[in-house]
């Protein structure tokens, strides 16, 4: 058996950490600050063996160098020159094993050009997808294109339902905002807020999510859905005619601009 359990770093996000329930040796997951990782470890009495990088930004990244002068773990990470310290550099189709489970590598421009996300079939599966997935929202484009955004969330979306979705960021309750004004009616969406409210009043994360879940409320793997696509020229925010039908990656991009100013 393998158990993931968060790290809180900064603000918001979470540094992941996996280890299989026979072993006192770990894995971390986008480590943007060594101190809270050292401190978990110290105190269970854990030694850090992997480290598995998404993409380049310093909130994901800037553990690297004391974790690895301390623990000299195996780093393993996207084809940037850019990001120091990797061992691996894995591209798209490759595999890494990781807590005796074995990750499939998947490219997920959009967010950043180099992003990648990990992912590993089972029961359930688990997704490590950085700022490219979060629970009812997606990253913002600082690098990549909406076309490229998209097609990675389709991506994503396309894992098996159970797949449980482990964003670097506790953003969902603003996600959830989000949502609720780009589609109101959608009654799943209202359940889940209500759980989430419950959650982080008690100091719980609200991750996981899951994939299944994600199809429900995510407006952002939603846009195909002829409902929201009304909402978005109802409002304005999303135009259409003989020559430019109504497409997905428009209600997308409409949605994302929106996202950015809400």
């Amino acid at each position: 058996m393998m158990s993931v359990t968060p790290i809180a770093a900064f603000q918001d996000n979470y540094i992941w950490l996996i280890q299989s329930d026979d072993s006192d040796t770990v894995a971390v997951v986008d480590p943007g600050d060594a101190t809270p990782v050292i401190e978990v470890l110290e105190t269970r009495g854990l030694t850090l063996d992997t480290i598995l990088i998404t993409h380049h930004h310093q909130d994901h990244t800037g553990g690297l160098p004391e974790l690895i002068k301390r623990y000299r773990p195996r780093v393993v990470g996207p084809h940037n020159p850019a990001i120091e310290g990797i061992d691996v550099r894995v591209a798209d189709g490759d595999s890494v094993r990781v807590q005796g489970r074995l990750f499939d590598v998947l490219e997920v421009p959009g967010h950043t050009l180099d992003h990648i996300a990990f992912v590993s079939a089972g029961m359930p599966g688990l997704l490590f997808c950085g700022d490219t997935l979060f629970s009812a929202g997606c990253g913002r484009l600082f690098e990549g294109t909406p076309e490229q955004m998209h097609q990675s969330l389709t991506r994503l979306a396309s894992l098996p339902e159970d797949t449980l979705v482990f964003p670097a960021h506790e953003y969902t309750l603003a996600n959830l905002a989000f949502s609720r004004a780009a589609e109101p009616d959608n009654t799943q969406r209202d359940q889940v807020i209500a759980e989430c409210e419950r959650a982080r009043e008690t100091g719980r994360p609200t991750l996981p999510s899951r994939i299944a879940r994600e199809r429900q409320i995510n407006p952002f793997l939603r846009s195909d859905d002829p409902t929201l696509q009304q909402r978005l020229l109802q409002q304005g925010r999303l135009t259409a005619s003989e020559d430019e039908p109504l497409t997905s990656l428009a209600a997308f991009t409409a949605l994302r601009q929106w996202k950015d100013s809400f």
